[in-house]
């Protein structure tokens, strides 16, 4: 019952609560971004969902209007904005994917939505049932990670965390998540 009804019921209450609270942080940080080099303060990136299905997952943008299209890990280092840097260290960069919770995209709590071209990781999420998930702005994955974790790592994290959806765990990887914001490095 949590996991169909209760679940969803709470991240879209959830994720409402966080767009009101957080509304002066996200104009500030867009705004901020719009000033500092023009362009769109966020950006749009194909992401696959639960069951395997593609959405558009929105985060706030931190490299250069002017970054080619290459990933973003070679791109990072040179093209990154200084508040980009910050918003990416902070994980402010994120924050949009509120607006994906409360459309019913995501979940608050499930496997991080994994790029299209990431196929490992999606055929092993599909081995594992874990792609039958909604995915989470946070995870399982995400307060055990640490840097350079292999896919099959991550993917064995999601399929524990799908193997055993509740209330409480919920709670405690949401919990878990509050010390990491800020204290890992920047994702480039």
């Amino acid at each position: 019952m949590y996991r169909s009804l209760l679940k969803p019921l709470l991240d879209r209450l959830l994720a409402l609560f966080a767009m009101l609270v957080l509304s002066p942080l996200l104009i500030v940080t867009a705004l901020i971004i719009r000033i500092q080099d023009g362009g769109p303060s966020m950006i749009r990136q194909k992401r696959v969902g639960k069951d395997g299905a593609l959405f558009t997952m929105l985060k706030f943008r931190s490299m250069s209007v002017a970054t080619p299209h290459i990933p973003s890990a070679q791109a990072a280092a040179v093209h990154i904005t200084p508040f980009g840097r910050i918003i990416r260290r902070t994980s402010i960069d994120e924050l949009p994917q509120i607006f994906n919770i409360l459309r019913g995209d995501m979940s608050i709590v499930g496997p991080r939505p994994p790029l299209p071209a990431q196929t490992e990781l999606c055929e092993l999420r599909t081995q594992s049932g874990a792609i039958r998930c909604a995915p989470g702005l946070t995870g399982l994955a995400q307060i055990n990670a640490y840097d350079g974790m292999p896919e099959r790592e991550v993917a064995v994290w999601d399929q524990r965390y799908a193997q055993k959806i509740t209330l409480l765990r919920d709670i405690g990887i949401v919990l878990g998540t509050v010390p990491y914001l800020g204290k890992h490095p920047p994702r480039y």
